[in-house]
């Protein structure tokens, strides 16, 4: 891990006030004052701030109903209201997983672990989120079909995973990627409006009854059962895995029923 990202998570303040106190030589590592920002640390090295031991927080996960107005985005990069403002003030340094735009609301991960913040947002992992999505008007359900294969916006090709009318104007959409304002823009190709959008669920894990601007910490079981590392990273577990000669045999003699849409 580079120092000043070790630095950041132990609570010293933002990745660019870290890189001050390097420069300014405040940090020691194994003994050694050291300057350069490439420098990489790990959990064996001594890191001292101004002479003082570095201590790494534990592993903190919770999610948060964030309420529209506020700001997915460091304090110290705006003067407006950001979901920083919602969280305890004694708290480590937590980043958010998947963004959510000002106007926006729902379920919101926050965690200081950077390998499972990587794990969630690689494009590799393809993880569900769910939203409901308020329109302008009733939405014409014959460009479903469009929406889910995909069309060019402003950030690139953008397609939904699946989508499913709730009402006249509200429809349910789920998506894979993670391309900014992503469903917001693909309505407005076919000349839509989002009023409203809220996101509501994060592969297995909902919102469920937690009030908008409140918080709730996952226990470590939570994100072991909502986050598991082999389905999260594609693999399947060792232990379910067929075989090649079982796979194949499978594959020749037994039908394969095509899975039909989670509502």
């Amino acid at each position: 891990m580079r120092l000043n990202q070790y630095l950041a998570r132990a609570g010293f303040g933002s990745r660019r006030a870290c890189e001050e106190l390097i420069l300014e030589g405040a940090v020691t590592i194994n003994g050694h004052r050291l300057r350069e920002l490439a420098t990489r640390v790990g959990a064996e090295d001594n890191v001292l701030v101004h002479g003082k031991p570095v201590k790494m927080p534990l592993p903190l996960v919770a999610i948060l109903h964030k309420p529209p107005g506020y700001l997915c985005t460091f304090p110290d990069a705006t003067s407006e209201r950001t979901i920083y403002d919602l969280l305890p003030s004694g708290w480590p340094r937590v980043v958010y997983v998947g963004r959510l735009d000002k106007d926006s609301e729902g379920l919101l991960v926050v965690t200081n672990d950077g390998n499972l913040a990587q794990r969630l947002t690689h494009p590799s992992t393809k993880m569900r989120k769910t939203y409901i999505v308020t329109l302008d008007r009733e939405f014409d359900f014959g460009l479903a079909s469009k929406m889910k294969k995909g069309v060019s916006i402003e950030e690139g090709f953008a397609r939904m995973e699946d989508i499913y009318r709730v009402g006249p104007r509200t429809l349910k959409v789920v998506l894979t990627q993670g391309i900014k304002r992503q469903i917001r823009e693909m309505f407005f190709k076919f000349g839509y409006e989002v009023k409203r959008l809220v996101r509501i669920q994060i592969g297995g894990l909902s919102l469920d009854k937690l009030p908008v601007g409140q918080h709730r910490v996952l226990t470590q079981d939570d994100v072991k059962r909502y986050f598991p590392v082999a389905v999260a990273e594609g693999r399947v577990p060792r232990a379910t895995a067929p075989s090649r000669a079982r796979s194949a045999r499978a594959t020749k003699k037994t039908p394969v029923k095509k899975e039909l849409p989670h509502v």
